[in-house]
């Protein structure tokens, strides 16, 4: 029987790695926490057994086995966060604990779910007087015990009763600042949290070319990579990306051996990436940079079909001899305005479905919220978030004055390595993706006129035309024995 004096703050449900992780960083912040896992058929030792008798034995964590007691341990409004599999574990974990709850009673959904199920799941618990929080968490092992970026939305009524929580275990920036502030209603917060992995899938892509150009054209061992990369994160460069970039470089296995020389080149990929270019389209906006960086795991993955293929699809590799400094120097600034693009197309993303979705996004808040705990925590965070602070607010990111004069004064170089690189034969596709990302961004005048003369020849799709004010449309008669019927207009 639990007695109220023995009421905990906070339930926790799921005792993986960000689950118990989760659950110290609580309990160290001064909070009672319950923790709760299924029992595993077949395992000696249950999950809460280990936990509570290991990492979280003399603290102050209880551990349950039993769902109603679980429930019945926490003090009201109760306040249970699930760390579990996205997908169905989440709805039949809810409908485990909706028969156990009061009314005001709050769920925290903290997995990768997607944005949808959160907006279902929102609507689900409110009809049955509960309230739900999609919250993404980012930062993984490490943030999750000492410190996450978290982005909480849902329902706003929940928000006074978990901010002190949250925002004690949260990250928290160098002017002090947590690294969790409120997204907005639905799924705004795993929105925003998916947003962030694809930006994250652009820029490890984006850092595995730079080390592929280092080691094939310039040659550079493991040990020089080490201390470049370590060189640029005291820069402009500064990430945590980019920090452990330079740690693995260097890392030697337990035969003295560099660990990355060892490592299999496929790449793993749990699906947040992928619905960060399914929602983009589904905007209408451009996410090239982190399209292609969803492909290039995909095409990583076909290992023995590349194999095959590099023996038969022979390639004439062309060696010459570079002054290392000025393409370092080169490389660092196709690095920076890359990772500006990919930055300035996910806040696109995010800027357009806070407009369709009417949910008022605050996007120097989430940049704010970036700055700490996550995994695409960079220097030039702050920058973004003045530029969504100022008085004109860009239409676009990369059109603000700082971000334009830096991509300006990058351009020389980040076109060069590019070219230089496809003179070698050496792949670096999301580079050249956010230069041509930026090439079309920048012209006035694109083939589109084509594309829409070829629309309207075979499909009678219509056309605009330069001479005529903006949305008046026009079919012509190309084969002149076509009729005068035409399509509607529309865009997906």
């Amino acid at each position: 029987m639990v007695t109220n004096q023995n009421k905990t703050d906070i339930g926790l449900v799921g005792l993986a790695v960000m689950g118990e992780n989760l659950a110290l960083n609580m309990e160290s912040k001064g909070w009672r926490v319950s923790v709760y896992n299924r029992v595993v058929p077949g395992v000696e030792e249950g999950v809460v057994e280990r936990f509570v008798n290991g990492r979280g034995k003399g603290k102050n964590i209880q551990g349950y086995t039993d769902v109603k007691d679980f429930v019945a341990s926490l003090s009201s409004p109760r306040k249970i966060m699930m760390m579990i599999r996205a997908g169905s574990p989440v709805d039949e974990m809810m409908e485990q604990l909706f028969p156990l709850l009061a009314p005001g009673d709050i769920l925290i959904d903290g997995g990768n779910s997607n944005y949808e199920d959160t907006n279902r799941r929102v609507k689900l618990a409110e009809e049955r007087g509960f309230l739900f929080v999609g919250s993404g968490v980012s930062g993984g092992e490490e943030g999750a015990l000492n410190g996450a970026s978290i982005m909480p939305g849902g329902s706003a009524k929940a928000w006074p009763e978990v901010k002190p929580i949250l925002q004690s275990i949260a990250a928290k920036a160098d002017d002090g600042t947590p690294c969790c502030q409120w997204v907005g209603p639905q799924g705004a917060g795993h929105f925003v949290k998916m947003i962030h992995n694809g930006i994250e899938y652009g820029d490890m892509q984006l850092i595995s070319e730079a080390y592929w150009v280092m080691k094939n054209l310039l040659r550079m061992s493991n040990d020089e990579m080490a201390a470049e990369f370590a060189r640029w994160n005291e820069g402009k460069l500064r990430s945590y990306l980019i920090e452990i970039t330079s740690h693995i470089l260097g890392h030697k296995d337990e035969r003295g051996e560099y660990l990355i020389d060892q490592i299999l080149d496929t790449a793993g990929q749990k699906g947040t990436g992928k619905w960060s270019v399914i929602n983009a389209m589904e905007l209408g906006m451009p996410l090239e940079l982190i399209a292609t960086a969803v492909f290039e795991r995909s095409l990583s993955a076909e290992k023995e079909l590349r194999v095959n293929a590099s023996r038969l699809l022979r390639r004439p590799i062309t060696m010459q001899v570079y002054d290392r400094p000025t393409i370092l120097h080169q490389l660092a600034s196709a690095l920076y305005a890359s990772k500006l693009v990919s930055y300035s197309q996910g806040f696109a993303v995010l800027q357009k479905a806070s407009k369709e979705f009417g949910w008022n996004l605050d996007l120097a808040s989430i940049a704010r919220m970036w700055r700490g705990g996550c995994i695409i925590r960079s220097v030039f965070l702050n920058d973004i978030a003045a530029a969504f602070e100022a008085d004109e607010k860009p239409e676009h990111l990369l059109l603000a004055p700082f971000f334009r004069e830096e991509m300006e004064s990058m351009l020389y170089g980040w076109k060069n390595i590019v070219a230089e690189a496809t003179k070698t034969e050496i792949p670096v596709p999301a580079f050249a993706s956010a230069l041509n990302y930026y090439y079309s961004l920048s012209s006035a005048d694109l083939p589109a006129n084509m594309i829409q003369a070829q629309r309207d020849y075979f499909g009678a799709h219509t056309f605009e035309r330069v001479d005529q004010p903006r949305g008046k449309f026009f079919h012509e008669n190309w084969t002149g024995h076509g009729g005068t019927t035409k399509s509607g207009t529309y865009n997906v």
